[in-house]
């Protein structure tokens, strides 16, 4: 027979207080595309999250190790992409006595901001390896495109 060690509520909330005092001193140094994330007060971790630029797309790349693809959800409602999912504690069965537990488990949530340049319906995400990928086309709007500069035709000078 076994029993669970249940989470200690104080160091969770000690983790929370931690991570966020971190961000204070990390806020100032982001770079200025970076979109707002506000935080989410029920979710008991949050996947950490890189943002790439390219011509035709921007990629949110997350890590959620351990959780599976089919308990993650992502949605667009109005101009937010809301990513969702829980990470499932498994109890440990072999083990006779849990010193420690360290790894987050539990629901997570991140909410994006989507600018008007984004097309909401050929948004494609993938999964391999505990990193969610999510490309974000641009419309054909916000593509960055040359402009050919016209040469006016001369007038004849007068001799």
């Amino acid at each position: 027979m076994f029993s669970v060690t249940q989470r200690d509520p104080m160091l969770e909330l000690v983790h929370h207080l931690e991570h966020r005092m971190g961000r204070i001193f990390t806020d100032p140094f982001r770079t200025s595309f970076e979109w707002p994330v506000p935080e989410a007060a029920t979710t008991a971790w949050q996947p950490l999250v890189d943002i790439f630029e390219e011509p035709d797309v921007i990629r949110l790349v997350a890590e959620v190790p351990g959780v599976k693809p089919e308990d993650v959800k992502i949605s667009v409602d109005a101009n937010l992409l809301t990513i969702k999912g829980t990470k499932e504690q498994v109890a440990e069965e072999k083990a006779e006595k849990v010193h420690r537990y360290e790894r987050t488990y539990g629901a997570f949530e991140r909410t994006f901001r989507l600018s008007a340049s984004i097309d909401p319906n050929k948004i494609k995400a993938t999964y391999d390896l505990g990193v969610l990928t999510i490309t974000l086309p641009k419309a054909e709007t916000a593509k960055p495109h040359l402009i050919t500069v016209e040469v006016t035709p001369q007038k004849a000078l007068k001799a």
